[in-house]
């Protein structure tokens, strides 16, 4: 009779545990996506790393979106062009690297240029996907390029992703040049065009959820101002901020509304010669990219992890820190500092 009794609360268990990882939108916290999870097994590729010991964050993704970039990630890792080629749509197609200004409109000219790259990889090389935020209709990847797949050194680098029919047709790509090395940074311009007038925004159109253009028009509105109090109000009571390049981490809407106020005249993506490019997402997880006319650095992305009340609880800033000088970094985080 025992036994009869835990069957059930058991299976109810594991319901409950399947649930939430695998989940509907995301929302449900702890669906952790590794390589070897339920998800990434339910795909039937077998979506592995060697040799990358990783856990991606998919709990603001949907499962859809999820285990298609983990797909997506495992053919890269693999070294398989075609397959990698397969998740990219046939027309319409844009993938830009928006640092080195390398612009791909035809998925035969992407494949030409990639093949450049592919061939010459190490073995060992992988490029994995550390955090999803979105939808199958438009997300963030957070992914991380091992050396040796484009340089000396790795890319830490947010894609900003376009779907149609589980198609990719546009990915544009963000990453900081320091980062990777001023010197292995224009090496590797050496591949782009110099300057590219349109990143194919009007080829997908407005795929964003709703509920994160209206979030992403209030904060940007906010950061364009230099109103750190009106953005501090879109954030939530343990919400975290940070800015990859600037290398900074400020918790709490108090803290982040103060510092945004205080470095509106630094941030490339506040001020009033921001605009929002392109919004991507859905209502719990997604971000936007940014354009500065008044800024060195012209170009950048932001990924806003959102609560079910539709407060940030995550912010995330990433653009070329090659393209200003060490002063400018250092005041940023001279600006941090609470007094």
């Amino acid at each position: 009779m025992e036994r009869n009794v835990q069957k059930p609360n058991q299976k109810s268990r594991r319901t409950l545990l399947r649930g939430a990882v695998l989940g509907g939108t995301g929302i449900a916290a702890a669906s952790l996506l590794s390589p070897g999870s339920a998800a990434a097994a339910d795909s039937g590729d077998g979506l592995v790393f060697p040799g990358v010991d990783v856990v991606t964050d998919a709990s603001h993704a949907s499962r859809e979106v999820a285990v298609l970039l983990q797909r997506y990630f495992a053919r890269k890792s693999a070294h398989d062009l075609d397959g990698w080629m397969s998740f990219f749509s046939r027309d319409p197609i844009t993938y830009i690297d928006a640092v080195v200004s390398a612009g791909y409109f035809t998925w035969d000219a992407l494949r030409d240029g990639l093949a450049q790259f592919v061939p010459t990889w190490p073995s060992d090389g992988k490029s994995y996907p550390t955090r999803i935020l979105g939808d199958a209709t438009s997300a963030l990847v957070f992914f991380t390029d091992t050396a040796g797949l484009f340089g000396p050194s790795e890319i830490r680098a947010a894609g900003v992703v376009n779907f149609r029919r589980h198609k990719i047709t546009r990915q544009i790509d963000y990453w900081d040049g320091r980062h990777f090395g001023m010197a292995n940074t224009a090496a590797l311009a050496a591949y782009g065009s110099g300057s590219l007038p349109d990143y194919g925004e009007s080829t997908v159109g407005e795929t964003a959820a709703p509920a994160m253009k209206h979030l992403v028009s209030r904060l940007a509105q906010a950061l364009r101002h230099g109103d750190g109090a009106a953005a501090a109000e879109l954030f939530a009571p343990a919400a975290v901020f940070e800015d990859m390049t600037a290398h900074l981490h400020i918790v709490g809407p108090r803290s982040i509304g103060t510092y945004l106020t205080d470095a509106a005249a630094l941030l490339p993506y506040a001020g009033g010669g921001t605009a929002v490019r392109h919004i991507v997402g859905s209502a719990v997880g997604g971000g936007y990219e940014w354009t500065a006319s008044d800024s060195a650095v012209t170009r950048g992305i932001v990924g806003l992890e959102v609560d079910r009340w539709g407060r940030i609880t995550r912010f995330t800033a990433l653009w070329d820190g090659s393209l200003v000088d060490d002063t400018t970094l250092v005041s940023l985080g001279r600006t941090a500092i609470e007094r």
